[in-house]
């Protein structure tokens, strides 16, 4: 069951310029959706026409003093991540406001579903396999099947968006009621 805030951070890959269609995918469920780019992924995405989709700015960055604080998250999905993301995620590195809302996620108690989308060179580095157990071992759960290299734009159209908000289904039913306060 959905409802509230689902936070749906992007990040530079292939199918991030899809990202509307797992947005349009959430809100027919009953989440109010906030897209949140990494710096690189915004040259991905068309920042008007998810703004206009979510009735939302596309956050980037952290808000100013004088800017209200947002609306904590009830989950997040994070589709596509990208190897650097999945890296600092795990070792809790928070340099933009991205992973600084992934960071602080898992303390929280908020469901994270993590969908990287990354080649299966990537994906066989010791880095990214401790980083994917680590996470795990947290509570994020991680849906990820490595594509060959150079696959390109095949595997980026076939992104398995839906996967991700099915995973959260589950993850949601077991989950206590929300935390109360900001982000």
């Amino acid at each position: 069951m959905a409802g509230g805030d689902l936070y749906v951070i992007v990040c530079a890959a292939g199918p991030a310029a899809e990202a509307g269609r797992l947005v349009g995918m959430a809100q027919r469920r009953g989440w109010g959706v906030q897209v949140v780019a990494t710096p690189s992924a915004v040259d991905f995405l068309d920042v008007a026409a998810l703004e206009r989709q979510t009735s939302r700015p596309v956050r980037t960055r952290y808000r100013r003093p004088d800017e209200p604080k947002p609306p904590r998250p009830g989950a997040i999905i994070v589709a596509p991540a990208t190897f650097n993301t999945v890296n600092k995620f795990a070792l809790g590195i928070a340099d933009t406001y991205a992973l600084g809302l992934l960071a602080e996620a898992p303390g929280l108690g908020i469901p994270v579903v993590l969908m990287p989308y990354l080649n299966a060179a990537l994906a066989a580095r010791p880095p990214f396999r401790r980083a994917l157990e680590a996470l795990r071992e947290e509570g994020v759960r991680v849906l990820f099947e490595p594509h060959p290299a150079g696959a390109g734009d095949d595997e980026a159209a076939a992104f398995p968006w839906d996967l991700a908000l099915t995973a959260l289904d589950g993850l949601t039913a077991r989950r206590p009621s929300a935390l109360p306060g900001d982000v």
